[in-house]
This record gives structure tokens, sequence and C-alpha cells, in this order.
């Protein structure tokens, strides 16, 4: 209880515009160098040439995964809230009805926890997500293409990498108290 103290309360509406404003920041400004990550492992046989323009599938990885993060960090009613918030900003954002937004979402979740199984591990369900996404397994050697499973080193870097898309909400709630 006395954790609140100290913290600046944050109103749940400016806190989830703060979380797609982050969230379409930190993919705009860092698909690109994932792309260029890609598009340079030694790992491929031959570059499977990403477009640094082409952060769709990426940036709903990002949301799936994020979203999915939500209620390890707030409360019942907090994460109700919140989420409810934040699907409406980001709908408005895509121009769709919250209840497509909210489907694409899930269906993108139920997609990493089916490439990811049977970790529940969110951040490895993201890179495998991306793999996918990406067709990067026709890039592959032979081995891990025929397999069709990520090359272990690639992984690594790629979960090093998508550990910047995740939304930091330890340091968010040290600092901030969500009413």
């Amino acid at each position: 209880m006395f954790k609140i103290f100290g913290k600046k309360r944050i109103k749940d509406d400016k806190a989830a515009n703060i979380f797609v404003n982050t969230i379409f920041e930190t993919v705009d400004e860092g698909f690109p160098l994932v792309a260029d990550l890609i598009n340079n492992s030694p790992e491929f046989v031959k570059s499977p040439n990403v477009n640094a323009n082409d952060s769709d599938a990426f940036l709903m990885i990002v949301i799936a995964g994020n979203m999915a993060i939500i209620p390890n960090y707030l409360d019942d009613y907090q994460e109700e809230n919140f989420t409810r918030k934040t699907i409406d900003k980001f709908s408005s954002v895509f121009n769709v009805s919250e209840q497509r937004f909210l489907a694409v979402v899930k269906d993108y979740q139920s997609f990493m926890k089916k490439v990811n199984y049977p970790s529940k591990n969110t951040l490895y369900a993201m890179s495998k997500a991306v793999f996918y996404k990406y067709n990067l397994f026709e890039y592959e050697d032979d081995y891990f293409k025929n397999m069709k499973t990520p090359n272990p080193l690639l992984l690594k870097r790629l979960d090093e990498a998508m550990d910047g898309f995740i939304w930091n909400w330890d340091a968010f709630l040290d600092k901030y108290y969500i009413v």
C-alpha cells in the first residue's frame, strides 16, 4: 500500500496513450535495425532481403506480444480498463472496429503460442513469429529449412533484438500508479 506514495498518478487513458504511441515509435525506429540484423545474418544461405519498410507483420507481433503480458503487471481492474483503452486507441489508429482489431490481435497471439509451443515465454514467441511471418526458413541451410526451425544462433540474436520491443512495465510502474 505504501508503494503508491512517491509515484505519479496517471489516468488509464493517458497511460494507454503512452503505451500505444511508444509501441508505434519503437517499431518505426527499430524495425529497420531488425531488418538489417536479419538481412546480414551469416546463418542464412542467402539474404532474405527484408524491406525496412515492411513492418506491418512485425508491428502486429509487437502489439500482440505486449498485449499478452499486460495481465502480468496490472491487477484485474486496472488490466481490464487499460486493455479496453488500449484497444480503443489501436483500433482508431488502424481505422477498424474494436472487435476487428481484437480479433486480429487474438489471431496473432494464438499463432505465437502455436509456434512457440511448449514454451510460454512471450519474447521467444515474438522472435519465432518473426521467423514465420517473414518466411525466413526459406533462407536457412537445408538442415534448419527442412526441420522448419530457426537456427538457434540467429534466434538468440533475434531474442535480444526483440527484447527492446517489450514494454518495460517495471520501469513504468516504478514511476507511475495507474488510476
